[in-house]
């Protein structure tokens, strides 16, 4: 693979991730986003101590691209000069399913009356940006009941004015006295969102102090490099060392083999659904509801672009081989295509099933597949006497279900058999 091939590849993987440490070195002061005071690891020892003398307390993170930080024991609330130094060593060291952290950095310990939770991202059910809320911030998304959270559809050209989130703020019963300044305050999250050029924008918690003032406590975005407003915002994106797996050099090599047909994953360390991914941005709007309702998607994937029947089977045999005895449900799931012929893809796709079976002895998991473009009947037709054959249970939904509606079904039929296990 030729370097400019494998640094195509790896920003591809990392889709552009913008994490928190650059958010509060350089995006929040630029769009006046509140957020606590920090240090980076290279902090002296006098910095650190008057740090932690004028906060009171501090929390140490790694800055890596992996999500899960705090399950995976990586995030630690200090006190002392000694302890933090200590955990800043370890942080900066960490590792999260075979990701490498670049550097670590604590924050201010910002004490708090009420936790927010906000998501920006485009949404299939609208066509549009959507705006989530909720004020039950600082837990997984997945654990808020939708009763409990409002999501908003967004006018590309109007914005997000205060009057609407202040609108969702009180429809949620947030205290009044907060409303305005959080109101305010996402305005400011929204010009951050659309002036960048990003694909998906989060903070979880924004944490309201008993004086009052708001704070963004952790952030997570996603620019689309093919978005015009990504260029113009002149954003400079840390380099994070890598630690591909053996499953995601082998897909790397095999994307870079030939120009027919993209393969590209990125491991994000899940246990649930194994997904077969098509479309691009598509493909990260299905892992974040994945993500967000509980199906723990074992990789990012984005296998478009035509691909000739060798081609997605070798793309499919790979992935079943490296991960399907890991998952618990196969999602095959894509937008309505314009040139990609279905019934081939599928085909591929049936075939290194059938195959892998043949090799490894049955598998007993659900398949759902959703798919429109050129030739579907014929594909779904395929795909369905192979799953039938295997006696997999299955659900296939047609172009006219939202991508999103679809990931969601599956990320709880996932949740569900790991409830049951």
């Amino acid at each position: 693979m030729t370097p400019e091939r494998r640094n195509l590849v790896e920003i591809k993987a990392k889709r552009l991730q913008m994490n928190e440490l650059t958010f509060l070195e350089h995006f929040a002061p630029k769009f006046d986003i509140p957020v606590p005071e920090h240090l980076t690891a290279d902090a002296s020892r006098s910095e650190i101590r008057e740090a932690l003398l004028r906060w009171g307390g501090a929390i140490v993170k790694p800055d890596i691209l992996a999500g899960k930080r705090g399950k995976g024991g990586f995030i630690w609330e200090v006190e002392d000069v000694r302890e933090a130094m200590r955990k800043l060593k370890l942080a900066a060291a960490a590792e999260i399913n075979g990701k490498i952290a670049r550097t670590a950095y604590m924050v201010q310990c910002i004490p708090a009356v009420q936790e927010i939770y906000t998501a920006i991202t485009y949404d299939s059910r609208f066509l549009s940006p959507s705006f989530t809320l909720s004020l039950e911030g600082g837990m997984d998304v997945e654990e808020i009941g939708e009763d409990r959270k409002k999501t908003l559809p967004i006018d590309v050209f109007k914005g997000l004015d205060a009057y609407q989130a202040s609108g969702l703020l009180e429809e949620l019963g947030c205290p009044g006295q907060y409303v305005s300044l959080l109101a305010r305050t996402f305005v400011k999250f929204w010009d951050l969102f659309i002036s960048t050029g990003m694909r998906m924008a989060e903070v979880n918690p924004w944490r309201v102090t008993p004086e009052g003032e708001v704070y963004a406590c952790d952030f997570k975005g996603i620019f689309d490099d093919a978005n015009y407003k990504y260029g113009d915002a002149e954003a400079v994106l840390p380099e994070y060392p890598e630690g591909r797996t053996e499953f995601e050099e082998e897909m790397a090599e095999w994307s870079a083999a030939s120009h027919q047909g993209q393969a590209h994953v990125a491991e994000l360390g899940g246990k649930k659904v194994l997904p077969i991914l098509f479309g691009g941005g598509a493909s990260t709007i299905i892992i974040e509801t994945l993500e967000e309702y509980g199906g723990d998607p074992i990789f990012l994937s984005d296998f478009g672009g035509n691909p000739p029947y060798a081609r997605m089977y070798g793309t499919a045999e790979r992935c079943f081989r490296y991960k399907l005895k890991d998952a618990s449900l196969l999602l095959i799931l894509g937008g309505k295509a314009n040139n990609t012929l279905i019934d081939v893809t599928f085909q591929a796709i049936a075939d290194a099933l059938r195959d892998y079976v043949a090799c490894n002895g049955p598998i007993h998991m659900p398949v759902i597949v959703g798919r429109g473009g050129p030739r579907l009947v014929q594909g779904l037709l395929a795909m369905q006497r192979t799953l039938e054959e295997l006696r997999l249970p299955y659900v296939i939904f047609g172009p006219d279900t939202p991508l999103t509606l679809v990931a969601e079904y599956a990320a709880k039929v996932a949740s569900t058999l790991e409830d049951t296990r």
